[in-house]
C-alpha cells in the first residue's frame, strides 16, 4: 500500500483517550500502519514530527492552546515531505479551507469508518488529496453554487487553462477522484491523469488540495452552500 512498507504515523490530538483508541484501532492493521509517536498539543506535535519524521500526521483542528492548523503549517514548512491528514470533529467551512491552505492533504471527521480512515492514510501518504464524504459534499455544494460565475472567474484567474482543463479543475474542486471524473466526462483514466497533471502544472500547485485553495483565493469567497 505504501512503497516504504508500513506507513509511519504520528497522532496529534488533545484527548489521550481518543489517541489511545485510534492507536489501538490502527494497530489491528499492523501490516499497513505503524504508530511512531503521539502528541497532545501543537508545539509537541511540531517537535515530534521533525524528530520522528513520520509519513503522515493525523492532526486535530483543536490542539491545546494553539490551533492544529498552525501546527500543520509549521510541520509542512519545516518538512514538506510529511503529509498532514486532519481528523477532527469540526466541519466548519473556514477550518476546512484554512487546513487546506496550511498544507493539509486531507480532512476527515472523527467517527469515520476505520476502513475509510485507512484508505485516507494510504492516499495521503502517496501524495493524494482526500476528503471525507461529508466534507466532499460540502465542497461539491459550494462549487456548484458558484457555477454561474465559474467560467468567467476561471478564465480570468487562470488564463492558461483550456476549457477542458477548467472543467477538470471544477471537478477536482468538487472532491471527485480520477475514476469519477473519467465517468463524468466519458474519457479514460489515463486521459484524466494527464489533464490533472496539466492543471496542477499550470497552477503551479503541488497537489489537488493546493489547487482547491488557489481557486478559493482567486474568487470563490462566499461560504459553502
Amino acid at each position: 500500500m505504501h512503497g516504504k512498507g508500513r506507513i509511519r504515523i504520528l497522532l496529534a490530538d488533545a484527548h489521550p483517550l481518543f489517541r489511545d483508541g485510534l492507536a489501538a484501532a490502527l494497530r489491528l492493521h499492523d501490516d499497513a500502519a505503524e504508530i511512531v509517536g503521539q502528541a497532545g498539543y501543537a508545539a509537541e506535535a511540531v517537535r515530534k514530527a521533525i524528530e520522528l519524521q513520520p509519513d503522515v500526521v493525523l492532526m486535530d483542528v483543536q490542539l491545546g492552546e494553539t490551533s492544529g492548523i498552525e501546527a500543520a503549517r509549521d510541520i509542512v514548512e519545516a518538512c514538506p515531505h510529511i503529509h498532514i491528514l486532519m481528523v477532527t470533529n469540526s466541519d466548519d467551512d473556514d477550518a476546512v479551507m484554512a487546513a487546506i491552505r496550511a498544507g493539509a492533504r486531507g480532512y476527515l471527521l472523527k467517527g469515520s469508518d476505520k476502513q475509510v480512515l485507512l484508505r485516507a492514510i494510504a492516499a495521503v501518504a502517496s501524495g493524494e488529496a482526500i476528503f471525507g464524504a461529508a466534507i466532499a459534499r460540502k465542497l461539491a455544494l459550494y462549487f456548484d453554487s458558484m457555477k454561474a460565475t465559474k467560467k468567467p472567474m476561471l478564465e480570468e484567474a487562470f488564463p492558461s487553462l483550456t476549457e477542458r482543463e477548467q472543467d477538470i479543475l471544477e471537478l477536482i474542486c468538487s472532491g471527485l477522484p480520477n475514476e469519477e471524473i473519467a465517468r463524468r466526462i466519458n474519457v479514460s483514466i489515463k486521459t484524466v491523469r494527464n489533464h490533472v497533471s496539466n492543471v496542477l502544472n499550470k497552477l503551479q500547485a503541488e497537489d489537488r488540495a493546493q489547487a482547491i485553495a488557489l481557486v478559493k483565493e482567486a474568487g470563490f469567497r462566499s461560504s459553502f452552500a
